[in-house]
């Protein structure tokens, strides 16, 4: 797998990680939200070792 195919992957679950945090904090799901951060932030270090700028994409301003 080519650099850009793992960016590209690592940017969709990204946003889709994003959309599972604000609905889970939405319902007060604790649990959920506290499992979804920790992937989110694996995903979040990828993307930075990538070079990727996540100032626009990340929605979570935690």
């Amino acid at each position: 797998m080519s650099k850009e195919e793992i960016m590209k992957n690592a940017m969709d679950e990204f946003g889709e990680i994003q959309e599972y945090m604000i609905s889970a904090h939405k319902e007060n799901a604790q649990e959920t939200y506290a499992k979804l951060k920790k992937k989110y932030l694996r995903l979040k270090a990828l993307l930075n070792s990538l070079g990727v700028t996540l100032t626009d994409i990340d929605e979570i301003k935690e």
